[in-house]
């Protein structure tokens, strides 16, 4: 059985369902049930029977074309890990971006980014010619971008702190640096950071990483030993926008891609294209009285 929640306008749910049930039907599936749930009124649950997950996905996806999503071929637990990107999915800023506003190079490091970002070039590659167009930027320049660029996405908080609540180990992981993820991490309440560290000697970036990178099969393997760690039947999450997100993605539990690109939301398992972090709450079934609210 495929499970499938999913936020969307409540102006035409009720004309989009019919018609996404009805589609489902002719695809040889059944659907055993659809309601809203009682403890998340926001929130529609479907039931299908003998359905193909990439089927059902596709008519929900046309059927619900701005929504909030997860299809799941489980029983819909709040997660015990949860391992998160950082850039342009906890905070609203891709750093690197922001620092090189910093050195005059924002359009020409922005360029390379999304092309990474998007799946277009090789990501260790990619963010070694970025770090080295840093060359001799002031470290204050780190302190000064974490003060005026850098801000939590809305509800990141309530979500890290909820889930916390619930037993939930968070983990911080990115492509980015130290430098903003560890404060970033401090803010948001994450137990764990891993991150790229940049060199910086005599107060100045030296265009250089110090140690390994942390690339898109790093972020899987984070996921991974948390998962030996805690148990393998643990019920993981992982969220992330961008083509380095995906093993990481595809390897939890529950994938959700965060107003993401192309090919980050296709490998998910839901997105969120409609609301802010806190509707992961919602599709998990943690009514709002239960969030946790600084």
């Amino acid at each position: 059985m495929l499970i499938a929640r999913l936020i969307a306008d409540p102006e035409t749910l009720g004309d989009n369902l019919a018609r996404a049930m009805e589609l489902i039907e002719e695809a040889g599936a059944e659907v055993a049930g659809a309601g809203m749930l009682d403890f998340c009124e926001s929130v529609l649950e479907m039931e299908v029977v003998d359905g193909d997950a990439a089927t059902v996905r596709g008519i929900l996806d046309r059927c619900f074309p701005t929504s909030d999503f997860l299809l799941s071929d489980r029983v819909i637990e709040t997660p015990r890990l949860f391992v998160s990107d950082m850039d342009s999915t906890m905070i609203s800023a891709e750093c690197i971006d922001e620092l090189a506003d910093f050195a005059g190079l924002k359009d020409r490091i922005a360029a390379i980014t999304e092309r990474a970002m998007q799946g277009e070039l090789d990501f260790e590659s990619a963010l070694r010619e970025r770090v080295g167009l840093l060359k001799d930027l002031p470290e204050a320049a780190i302190t000064q971008c974490l003060d005026e660029r850098i801000r939590p996405m809305p509800g990141a908080r309530v979500l890290v702190s909820t889930l916390k609540s619930r037993g939930c180990h968070t983990v911080l992981v990115t492509g980015g640096f130290h430098s903003f993820a560890d404060p970033v991490a401090a803010q948001l309440g994450f137990d764990r950071v891993v991150g790229n560290r940049l060199e910086i000697v005599d107060g100045k970036l030296t265009g250089a990483l110090v140690g390994g990178i942390v690339d898109s099969g790093v972020k899987k393997t984070v996921l991974l030993d948390e998962l030996a760690r805690l148990g393998p039947a643990t019920v993981s999450l992982a969220t992330g926008d961008g083509a380095n997100d995906i093993p990481m993605i595809e390897a939890a539990t529950h994938g959700i891609a965060y107003y993401a690109k192309p090919k980050a939301r296709q490998a998910a398992d839901g997105w969120i294209d409609r609301g802010d972090l806190t509707s992961i709450l919602h599709l998990f079934g943690i009514a709002r009285e239960d969030w946790v609210i600084d």
